[in-house]
């Protein structure tokens, strides 16, 4: 990517610019301006539509809850062949016991907020793939027929896993709406695992790489247990302010399938295993 040539052309005059690593999808940068730090990442505007601003759009949407603490945004948009996000730049800190809890609780309130429907304004993306929202009064509906089916198809596109996987699927798919509770619709941030939040030195946690939808709340917290780096002080937080029946941890397989999905479509290997052994005994 030619970067120099999309910075002088930027709404802000930056007097410095660092590569950030660790992103497999974006090029990232530190910049130093005037106006003081910021992060930018960039992506060719054809190679995912869309998506920077569609990124944008669901750090405003966590923001506007009043809850959930989103790096400022500074500025996006597309430029030439490029598209760009630019936030304010977080100062890092680590989080202590009450940090943690506080983020239960904002969670926690977040999730409260009921929402009209199943899905959202528009598609966006989780990692790289598409990720589908269109509107549903059904959970079982939207979670089966937009989020699941898809992926499991496109798993057997890929050969990486045989037909009776499939079938396992859609029968799950009829019984959605018997395995997890009836609950109004909670906006997700989507893809809450460890390596998208920030500790700032403020002492506040800040939600970063959103897929946000309006989904079942167990979905984020199937997510955050997927990986680990949750303390158990998180949940109880949140509990305390948006209790989950006795029997949430024996649903995680099923909160937890579709990011399972997303990685066997990407990386395979591994997580194509695990889709199996929870599908099985359907």
């Amino acid at each position: 990517m030619e970067v120099s040539k999309l910075f002088e052309k930027l709404p802000i005059k930056i007097n410095k610019f660092k590569t950030i690593s660790g992103g497999d999808i974006n090029k990232a940068y530190f910049l130093e301006t005037k106006e003081g730090n910021f992060f930018i990442k960039i992506n060719q505007k054809k190679l995912f539509p869309k998506m920077l601003i569609k990124e944008a759009n669901g750090l405003e949407a966590l923001g506007q809850t009043g809850y959930i603490k989103t790096p400022k945004i500074i500025n996006y948009g597309e430029i030439d062949q490029f598209q760009y996000l630019i936030l304010e730049w977080t100062e890092r800190g680590e989080a202590k016991n009450k940090t943690w809890e506080n983020f239960g609780h904002a969670l926690a309130y977040m999730h409260k907020i009921e929402q009209p429907f199943f899905g959202f304004k528009e598609d966006n993306y989780i990692g790289s793939l598409k990720q589908v929202n269109t509107s549903s009064s059904n959970w079982g509906e939207f979670y089966g027929q937009y989020h699941l089916i898809p992926l499991i198809k496109k798993l057997k596109e890929q050969n990486k896993i045989e037909k009776y996987v499939v079938k396992n699927v859609e029968n799950l798919c009829l019984k959605l709406n018997e395995i997890f509770p009836k609950e109004s619709p909670s906006l997700l941030h989507g893809d809450l695992w460890a390596g998208n939040y920030m500790v700032s030195k403020q002492q506040e946690i800040l939600l970063i790489d959103p897929a946000v939808y309006n989904g079942h709340r167990e979905i984020d917290l199937g997510m955050t247990q997927l990986f680990g780096g949750f303390p158990s002080y998180f949940y109880e937080a949140y509990k305390d302010v948006y209790p989950l029946d006795n029997n949430w941890e024996e649903r995680l397989p099923f909160s937890q399938l579709y990011p399972l999905l997303v990685h066997s479509v990407l990386f395979g290997g591994y997580y194509v295993d695990q889709v199996k052994q929870i599908l099985k005994i359907f």
